[in-house]
């Protein structure tokens, strides 16, 4: 039995600070979908400060960042992919919401087909859940559910348009 996740564990090291999504992974009931709401909610401040190619670099350094931070903080609580663990979820958020116009309506639909496949893991998301270890394991399997939720969410965009 891993280490229960809460607000001193949270305090314990700066990387669980990010890998628990400031909190918002402690949530006891669906952190993932709890994390992905505070990604949401911070990608507007983010993306208002980190325009175009910045925040591009900004997604590439999480990544990068979250690979050590959610490999500490597993390991820290004795767990391969502990659910408290959200940080992999807000990339992936961010990753997806970068590509989708800026309605509300519109990015209520990306975070929502992003928690869709996150939580149904279709091939191969499954598949690198599975093979890929570590932090890069955790952060993985978002990335590429984030990239199903583009799949889907793209061509939605251009048949109907970008309002909302």
């Amino acid at each position: 039995m891993g280490v229960r996740a809460d607000w001193a564990f949270l305090r314990a090291h700066p990387a669980h600070v990010l890998a628990l999504g400031f909190g918002s992974g402690l949530v006891p009931k669906a952190p993932g979908t709890f994390g992905s709401l505070a990604a949401w909610a911070l990608y507007w401040p983010l993306a208002a400060c980190l325009p175009g190619t910045f925040f591009f670099v900004f997604l590439a350094a999480s990544f990068l960042l979250g690979v050590w931070v959610c490999e500490r903080t597993a390991t820290d609580m004795g767990a391969e992919d502990p659910g408290a663990i959200v940080w992999d979820e807000m990339v992936a958020v961010w990753l997806v919401l970068v590509f989708t116009p800026s309605s509300l309506l519109w990015q209520a639909l990306a975070v929502a087909l992003f928690r869709l496949f996150d939580i149904a893991k279709p091939p191969p998301v499954r598949q690198l859940d599975c093979a890929l270890h570590g932090g890069l394991g955790v952060m993985m399997d978002d990335i590429a559910a984030a990239g199903y939720a583009l799949a889907v969410l793209l061509p939605l965009v251009h048949f109907w348009g970008q309002g909302g």
